[in-house]
């Protein structure tokens, strides 16, 4: 199974909503736009520019387990300073490499200087298992004999 489609095909199967967060909002706003939206991570946007990731580990390891309160805490205090990103053009096999290497489950999919995108590895197993499924269903249908080759 291969799996060096690029991520452009990925993206076009998401919603087009991109959700994101300023560095001077408090980690409580982040966390209940992240619950509202049922979503795992935010990309940090000053200026439209992208400064960092917001991510759930965050909250849990540099903010709870801290002792500081979401409520006073702002998303900036907590990002991480290195973005790992990557462009459409990058391939599955290549972000699910960099998500491992780096231990990270979200990374944002920038165009030039504008973040159009963010996949999650949920995102990239959902999307190896519909491949596979498909091309398990094409072996089928032609051992079967229904499709004309």
């Amino acid at each position: 199974m291969t799996t060096t489609y690029p991520i452009s095909s990925l993206l076009h199967q998401k919603t087009s909503a991109l959700w994101s967060v300023a560095p001077d909002s408090t980690v409580f706003d982040a966390i209940r736009l992240m619950a509202e939206k049922n979503i795992g991570a935010l990309p940090v946007l000053a200026g439209g520019q992208l400064v960092g990731i917001f991510t759930e580990r965050d909250y849990t390891r540099k903010v709870a387990l801290m002792g500081k309160t979401s409520k006073e805490t702002r998303v900036r205090e907590v990002i991480a300073r290195e973005i790992l990103t990557v462009t459409p053009d990058d391939s599955v096999e290549d972000c699910m490499r960099l998500m491992t290497e780096n231990r990270v489950r979200h990374l944002p999919v920038v165009e030039g200087v504008n973040v159009i995108g963010i996949i999650s590895i949920g995102d990239l197993v959902n999307w190896i298992i519909s491949t596979q499924n498909a091309a398990i269903e094409q072996m089928e249908q032609y051992i079967a004999g229904s499709v004309a080759v």
